[in-house]
């Protein structure tokens, strides 16, 4: 196996978008360890760090990330919570659950049209009946990945009643 091999296997797996386009899943107290990343107008800071951070305390204590789900929770436009799925419990880190139905939608492209992707999904979400209590964004893979696998997959999700 080559280097480059190696750290392909370290970083972003491939994502699968019919697992999550248009899904409802039924969460009961599914695990997280939660940390906070610094934002200027919802443009991420520290992010990288974060995300280091959490990934070391995890291995640390034996845990994966099943689906190397993370969800972002943009709380203003100076902070946004992260939450890394995991399989255990992990010492010094903020475990947390969520349990309840998610909906969720998977879109494609620049950034830049989150916007225009939230209004989509609100749309079809109010069109399927669903009326969304907590939303969450889920950027499936890094830059570099996105850039390597040609697409660049963000997953929306939300709570919904």
């Amino acid at each position: 196996m080559t280097t480059e091999n190696t750290k392909f296997q370290e970083c972003c797996p491939p994502f699968e978008p019919s697992n999550w386009h248009n899904q409802v899943h039924v969460w009961d107290n599914k695990m997280f360890v939660k940390d906070h990343v610094r934002t200027i107008l919802h443009a991420p800071m520290n992010f990288g760090e974060v995300i280091t951070r959490l990934m070391a305390k995890m291995e640390a204590a034996g845990a994966t990330s099943p689906d190397w789900l993370g969800l972002s929770d943009h709380t203003s436009k100076w902070n946004m919570d992260i939450y890394v799925a995991t399989d255990r419990m992990v010492p010094n880190a903020d475990n947390v659950t969520i349990s309840g139905k998610i909906y969720s939608r998977v879109y494609e492209g620049d950034f830049r049209d989150t916007k225009k992707w939230c209004i989509d999904f609100e749309n079809e979400a109010r069109a399927s009946g669903y009326n969304i209590s907590k939303w969450y964004m889920w950027y499936t893979t890094c830059p570099k990945c996105a850039k390597k696998y040609g697409k660049n997959y963000v997953v929306v999700l939300g709570k919904i009643d």
